[in-house]
């Protein structure tokens, strides 16, 4: 991480380890073709691009304020991490069967998606089907960033997508009050062209 680690300084860092039954491992290979994509909205940038955002935001202060952020660029940029795990667990209580889970982190929806689907599998993402930050397109804008570039690096405002077949996506979003939003489908995939497509 470029300009993180300085020279004499150190790096504390804690670990989660966790354990699952075999029976209960959410590993992907159900899925297939037909089944619904449902975004789980994220917090902000969670804890990718930030190489990139400091380096458009290098002659801006942290205390900085734009129309369109409702708080200073700084308090914007660090908003936490959110946490997915209980709106999973409400997804399981309810008996919601999710069959992936990606993670919206580093590679953004182009490296993580396929991650976690069959290899004769696609996915293909409705982009005008959630509503994206205004923080992500700033940065888009002052940096000159393209679109796609945008969505391999950041999670464009959906943190985790979940893989459900069409008969569970209804019980999913009143399980979670309305928040998740499906945006996108699973198709075939023929072993050409890409594995997620955005339109």
């Amino acid at each position: 991480m470029p300009g993180v680690y300085a020279p004499g300084a150190f790096d504390l860092v804690g670990t989660i380890v966790g354990w699952v039954e075999k029976e209960a491992v959410v590993d992907g290979s159900r899925v297939r073709p037909g089944d619904l994509c449902l975004g789980l909205p994220s917090s902000g940038l969670h804890t990718n691009g930030y190489s990139l955002v400091r380096r458009v935001f290098a002659d801006t202060p942290w205390e900085a304020e734009f129309p369109e952020l409702d708080r200073p660029l700084g308090e914007t940029l660090l908003i936490p991490h959110r946490s997915y795990l209980p709106a999973v667990e409400k997804l399981w209580a309810a008996g919601v069967d999710i069959k992936a889970m990606a993670h919206i982190t580093g590679g953004g929806f182009f490296d993580n998606l396929p991650r976690v689907i069959p290899d004769d599998v696609a996915v293909r993402l409705d982009r005008t089907a959630w509503e994206v930050p205004p923080i992500f397109r700033l940065i888009q804008r002052l940096g000159r960033v393209d679109e796609r570039e945008m969505y391999r690096v950041f999670n464009m405002g959906v943190g985790m997508v979940l893989i459900l077949a069409p008969e569970q996506v209804d019980a999913a979003i009143r399980a979670l009050d309305g928040e998740p939003t499906v945006i996108g489908e699973v198709m075939t995939w023929d072993g050409t062209g890409e594995r997620v497509q955005l339109f």
